[in-house]
């Protein structure tokens, strides 16, 4: 069934794409946005947060959570990747009906350590196989040690991100990744 899903959702993604752009496509990124951790009050005691994510030109956002600075979101937000090296940016907002909505926080990830993974052999591997693991550092945003494994015939790369600018808050994350028919591919 979910093989059946993501060939629909791909299919519809190809159909949407302008021709030069299919062949320049390495493939589709989908972002499985699953949570947000002690995010940052910007109403009197909660917030209401929704978490907006940018590459290049392309801006989507998740669904606004009521009252909640834990809120669980489980949305699959997917970008097009033309480019490996360019950096991935999210942010938090919380939504205000009467005014300008507030910023709770700010951060950035990069592909190409997932996308070298996408590209290894991965023939004859069990599922939960370690391909790469990538440690917080001054230069990334995790607050603990990323894993990208191998499981069910699918790679995967699960990232917990600490937010800039911001006094407190986290937002749990998975990369995954969807090969387009007529893309360039990897």
């Amino acid at each position: 069934m979910e093989k059946m899903e993501e060939s629909t959702a791909a299919s519809a993604a190809a159909a949407s794409v302008p021709k030069s752009l299919m062949e320049n496509l390495l493939g589709l990124l989908r972002v499985r946005v699953k949570r947000g951790v002690n995010l940052a009050v910007r109403d009197v005691r909660s917030s209401d947060p929704y978490l907006v994510i940018k590459m290049y030109n392309q801006k989507l956002k998740t669904r606004v959570i009521k009252r909640d600075v834990n809120p669980e979101w489980n949305e699959d937000l997917t970008l097009s990747v033309i480019d490996p090296n360019h950096i991935v940016s999210i942010t938090v907002y919380d939504h205000d009906t009467f005014s300008k909505d507030d910023k709770m926080g700010d951060a950035e990830f990069d592909v190409s350590a997932y996308i070298e993974a996408l590209r290894m052999n991965t023939a004859g591997l069990s599922n939960g196989t370690i391909l790469k693991r990538i440690q917080p550092s001054k230069h990334n945003c995790l607050t603990e040690e990323s894993r990208i494994y191998y499981n069910s015939g699918k790679i995967i790369q699960d990232m917990i991100l600490r937010l800039q600018n911001v006094e407190c808050g986290e937002v749990e994350i998975s990369l995954h990744w969807i090969d387009l028919p007529g893309s360039k591919g990897l």
